[in-house]
């Protein structure tokens, strides 16, 4: 099997786009990931794809950010403002978990401390699970756990938010409810469309596990990143601070660049399903891999500048490129949530009372409008259970009251 690695902007976008190369980077987490809708490829994938857009929607981000984000920021925050800090890392699962079931269609109706804690250990391990090819331990050892978890989030979680979907669609049936009254997530939809999918208990349940995994994984560890970025940055140019708490669209700015500089995976590989011919003029086979080197790319001179490595929010990006560069991917397999977690990108002059910032955005100016700062006594340290160059803990300190 020979690799072709692919690091520059156009080969790594013509890569992403062609139709012929299938996604291949999950293999490891088939455990997870076995089937769903990031690793289907062809029809399969664009049926699903349709289907599971419709909760995409601009409309519902919008819904999404003025109303289910504030009580579920709410929810997490004050009680670590009042304690006078918090581990980023810890609270970023937290609230994202939160944030993702609710698209995701996983209840939590009792809302305890007990059920919070018992989803969140779960949903941590799927993404262990989901990103395996990068981890640092055991991975068949890390695969009993997922599948422990799955057993453990079906039987808690995923069994009774179906029960409940299911009466409430039969309500539909029998004209008791009207269609607004459905819940408005990928759950609602799948069962509501069963008899156009093929999925079997085990791969809907995967499915579900995917979503809440992805949404909390990468927005969480998107939002540490972002802040870390932040905060070297208000130190090294204090004549920014100020803007960068009053500004949001700024503060967007800044987010999309650290989006660029730090892609939730650093590569993305695919796999040939039939003989390809490469825009570098290399030819691969169905046995061959084509990595896609997103890491490198997001850092292309001739599209971001000479200092393309580094965090800049008044970087000037080529025109006809996103500001966070491949992070979110492109064509088919486009990360749905893009507009969630990175809102849309200011284009000329924008209203910022109408504006989708996203999730990501809002987050980092919630932590830092309550005083969010590093811990000097505390140091952040990097992750070690995997390759990816994440955080795994990030103290932070309060000073101040949430605006």
């Amino acid at each position: 099997m020979a690799t072709v690695t692919l690091d520059r902007i156009p080969d790594a976008l013509a890569a992403l786009k062609n139709e012929n190369l299938a996604q291949s980077l999950y293999d490891e987490g088939k455990v997870i990931m076995d089937g769903t809708l990031l690793v289907l490829h062809g029809e399969a994938h664009r049926a699903r794809r349709m289907l599971e857009f419709r909760v995409f929607r601009r409309s519902f981000f919008r819904h999404y950010e003025s109303q289910v984000f504030p009580r579920a920021l709410a929810e997490v925050l004050g009680p670590v403002v009042a304690r006078g800090g918090c581990d980023l890392v810890e609270f970023g699962y937290r609230i994202t978990m939160n944030l993702t079931a609710d698209f995701a269609g996983i209840d939590r109706l009792a809302r305890t401390p007990q059920e919070t804690e018992a989803l969140l250990a779960l949903v941590m391990t799927f993404s262990e699970g989901a990103t395996l090819v990068h981890s640092t331990r055991d991975k068949e050892q890390v695969r009993a756990e997922v599948r422990a978890a799955l057993a453990e989030f079906d039987r808690l979680f995923l069994q009774p938010s179906i029960a409940r979907r299911e009466a409430l669609i039969a309500s539909l049936a029998r004209g008791e409810i009207e269609e607004e009254d459905l819940p408005r997530d990928v759950l609602t939809v799948l069962l509501r469309n069963e008899d156009r999918l093929e999925l079997p208990p085990d791969l809907l349940r995967r499915e579900i596990a995917f979503y809440l995994q992805a949404g909390s994984h990468s927005t969480a560890n998107s939002t540490v990143h972002a802040l870390h970025n932040i905060f070297q940055w208000m130190a090294a140019h204090p004549e920014d601070r100020e803007r960068i708490l009053g500004d949001p669209l700024f503060l967007q700015r800044c987010v999309h660049e650290s989006l660029r500089l730090h892609p939730a995976s650093p590569v993305a590989w695919r796999k040939p399903v039939c003989p390809v011919r490469l825009p570098t003029g290399a030819e691969v086979g169905t046995e061959d891999r084509v990595e896609v080197d997103l890491w490198t790319a997001n850092r292309s001179r001739d599209v971001f500048g000479e200092d393309a490595e580094l965090f800049n929010p008044h970087r000037v990006v080529a025109p006809g490129h996103e500001p966070f560069g491949l992070t979110f991917g492109t064509g088919v397999h486009t990360c749905l949530g893009r507009d969630l977690d990175g809102g849309l990108v200011a284009r000329g002059a924008v209203d910022p009372a109408t504006h989708a910032f996203g999730i990501i955005t809002l987050l980092v100016k919630a932590l830092l409008a309550a005083g969010a700062a590093p811990d000097p006594r505390d140091p952040p340290q990097r992750a070690t259970y995997t390759a990816r160059p994440n955080w795994g803990r990030y103290p932070v300190i309060f000073s101040g009251a949430i605006a």
